[in-house]
């Protein structure tokens, strides 16, 4: 059986330890890569040497350099690419970002708490969302 692969498109570390965290905690085999921007995720997802087509994508919206957005558009109209899952972890509560990236065509959109300085609460929210939407997406996968 396929290890199920995830690739992170985060710029903020205590995201992505978050996220790490939460995903030990499912107690499953995968693998996880993480891009710092939709440039250097672009570069990663079209490079032949390394081959990587994940099973799911979690995406920040707020980037530098080329935001999540703006990555789903090009990722979108690239044939190669435009059918991977992809789920929106962004703490941007404007209608408008989730309006724009469900047009896109996402398979979910979590805000991440906007009070860090509770990183508890910020924990248990990753946690959550690992826990009871990733879990089924990469069960269903390699099932």
């Amino acid at each position: 059986m396929k290890k199920p692969t995830i690739l992170l498109v985060e710029d903020d570390e205590l995201d992505i330890i978050s996220v790490q965290r939460s995903l030990k905690k499912l107690k499953s085999d995968y693998e996880l890569h993480t891009a710092y921007n939709g440039i250097e995720a672009l570069r990663i997802l079209r490079d032949p040497n390394v081959g990587l087509r994940p099973d799911v994508i979690l995406l920040d919206i707020n980037m530098p350099r080329m935001n999540g957005v703006e990555f789903l558009k090009v990722l979108r109209e690239d044939e190669n690419l435009k059918d991977l899952k992809v789920f929106v972890m962004t703490t941007s509560s404007e209608g408008q970002d989730r309006s724009e990236a469900e047009k896109l065509g996402i398979s979910g959109y979590i805000i991440k708490p906007l009070n860090y300085t509770e990183n508890t609460k910020r924990s248990d929210s990753m946690e959550a969302f690992v826990q009871f939407h990733l879990r089924k997406i990469l069960l269903d996968e390699n099932t």
